[in-house]
């Protein structure tokens, strides 16, 4: 079968040929329709662990021998992935998608907007309560936005490093501001646009920013990190944090059945609030394009019709 094959650690995958999924006990093989890539699936293909050659992981949606439609994560059995004209998933991890539900939104209400519901629900925002997202223009941004409106929240600012796709965030509603990280003085940018400080941080991206994110924040502020792209490591003046709450936060590491249930209810709140996500599409062809745009930081959801 065709499939984006990683030959080796630290190599770019190449479409080629690879051999096909045989079935096995306690997993399902999946005819791919769409499949989608996010940050993980560049971060972790390199990852100890990783059986070479592999096929990208990713996420997607595909169809069971039956014909049913169904989602799942990025948990093929390895060395099998979602970018390849079929994959191999422990059958605990593939979930039905509704008639309703078309790929795409069936993948970012997956791995995308699960990152943003789970800290936001933990961060219990009052109404009228100033939130801020850092590192607000990729999906998961653009999810958390979103959310944290329908949640309640009073104001709601993007802070990020591409003063274009922040002026975008704003211009379609998603944000009341956007703040452009990197400048002479972003403790006093993220103070001047916090309406008195912010009560919630949601911060995908660690480093610096958090820290002068801290400096902007109302005492009582929640402070939930799920991320660490700008820095695995902060030089943490405890005063800052003093009558805070900074909280480190896994999305992922919960049971199949916990993570089907907030997919679901992901899906609900998408019905009724619709959830606009930015997107990125390739065909099955251009896999190796698709990979090079999640590389370069695409601030839109990539995926890929395989057929």
């Amino acid at each position: 079968m065709k499939a984006a094959v990683i030959a080796e650690r630290g190599v770019a995958p190449v479409l080629t040929e690879f051999r096909e999924p045989e079935p096995r006990e306690g997993a399902l093989l999946i005819e791919m329709d769409t499949a989608g890539l996010g940050g993980w699936d560049v971060l972790g293909a390199y990852r100890l662990g990783v059986e070479f050659p592999c096929v990208i992981r990713g996420e997607g949606v595909g169809r069971l021998k039956d014909g049913q439609r169904v989602y799942f994560g990025e948990r093929s059995v390895q060395p099998f992935g979602a970018w390849a004209e079929r994959t191999l998933v422990p059958a605990e991890e593939v979930w039905a998608v509704p008639d309703d539900v078309d790929d795409k939104t069936a993948i970012s209400m997956g791995i995308a907007a699960t990152g943003a519901l789970v800290p936001l629900e933990k961060a219990a925002i009052q109404k009228g309560e100033n939130v801020l997202i850092l590192g607000a223009t990729g999906t998961l941004g653009q999810i958390a936005l979103q959310l944290a409106r329908h949640m309640g929240a009073g104001r709601v600012v993007a802070a990020a490093r591409s003063e274009e796709s922040l002026q975008r965030l704003v211009s379609r509603g998603l944000a009341d501001a956007g703040i452009k990280l990197g400048g002479a003085d972003d403790v006093a940018a993220l103070k001047d646009a916090s309406n008195g400080g912010f009560d919630v941080v949601l911060d995908l991206v660690c480093g610096q920013p958090l820290l002068s994110a801290l400096k902007a924040t109302r005492w009582g502020a929640r402070i939930m990190t799920i991320g660490t792209g700008a820095g695995r490591q902060i030089n943490l003046d405890i005063a800052d944090l003093l009558f805070r709450t900074l909280s480190c936060i896994g999305t992922g590491q919960r049971p199949p059945a916990d993570r089907r249930a907030i997919w679901e209810r992901l899906l609900q709140i998408d019905r009724e609030n619709k959830i606009a996500i930015d997107y990125l599409d390739f065909s099955f062809d251009q896999a190796v394009e698709a990979w090079a745009a999640q590389v370069a930081g695409p601030h839109a959801k990539v995926t890929a019709r395989m057929r």
